[in-house]
């Protein structure tokens, strides 16, 4: 399966206004993706018009959250239902600090319904670290029945590897994202335990241009691994 599982759209304020639910689906077909998810951060609100237009366009389509740790460390949270996906939006909603979104300094922060039409704003700023610690994820995630796995480990930034200094041995989760590849040799000798995971390669697309080419496909075991837990 070709996928890109860590997109965001309009709604996150670092995210092109262009990252319509529209847009992203229609751009997801371009290139022949089987599967897409969409996550924004620390919220799902843009989930349900993307579900309804990637049924219609018949593209495989997960709910999801990029979600900003107590610790800031970002992380992808995928769930089997929009249901679940909205469940956890609200609880994740009331644990973000009331801070207003400034959109001059921030961007916008942009609901869109299935036509792309513009529906609202969401005035809190929904970038900042929530209050949801990395170690609660793993138990949040069977309450919610949803899964969840460090983003873009490599990076110097909101990163597991950059916050933690390593992987912890007391959070469990199943796979982990990479986003430059190239650098898999050097993190796999600093950080051995990943070895023994698979790994995702995603876009985090914020631009139009930036969702993933037809040119990487689910590892299996990840395939079965969200088959199991009914995302797939």
């Amino acid at each position: 399966m070709t996928y890109d599982l860590h997109i965001h759209s309009c709604l996150s304020p670092c995210g092109d206004n262009d990252m319509t639910v529209n847009n992203i689906v229609n751009m997801a077909a371009l290139k022949e993706l089987d599967v897409i998810a969409l996550t924004d951060h620390n919220s799902s609100k843009n989930c349900p018009a993307f579900m309804k237009v990637a049924e219609e366009a018949g593209i495989k389509a997960i709910p999801g959250m990029e979600i900003n740790t107590a610790e800031e460390i970002h992380a992808v949270c995928l769930f089997p239902t929009l249901d679940a996906a909205m469940d956890f939006d609200s609880y994740v909603f009331s644990m973000l600090p009331p801070v207003k979104n400034k959109p001059e300094i921030f961007g916008d922060q942009i609901l869109v319904d299935e036509n792309d039409e513009p529906i609202g704003t969401i005035d809190t700023l929904i970038i900042t670290a929530s209050g949801v610690s990395l170690s609660e994820l793993p138990d949040l995630m069977k309450q919610y029945g949803g899964i969840f796995f460090p983003a873009h480990v490599d990076r110097s930034a909101n990163s597991l590897l950059a916050i933690m200094g390593g992987v912890p041995e007391d959070v469990d989760f199943p796979f982990y994202e990479l986003y430059h590849v190239g650098l898999y040799d050097e993190i796999m000798e600093k950080h051995p335990l990943l070895k023994y995971k698979p790994w995702l390669h995603n876009s985090d697309a914020h631009y139009l241009w930036d969702i993933a080419e037809p040119d990487r496909q689910l590892d299996k075991r990840i395939e079965e691994f969200l088959r199991m837990k009914k995302i797939l």
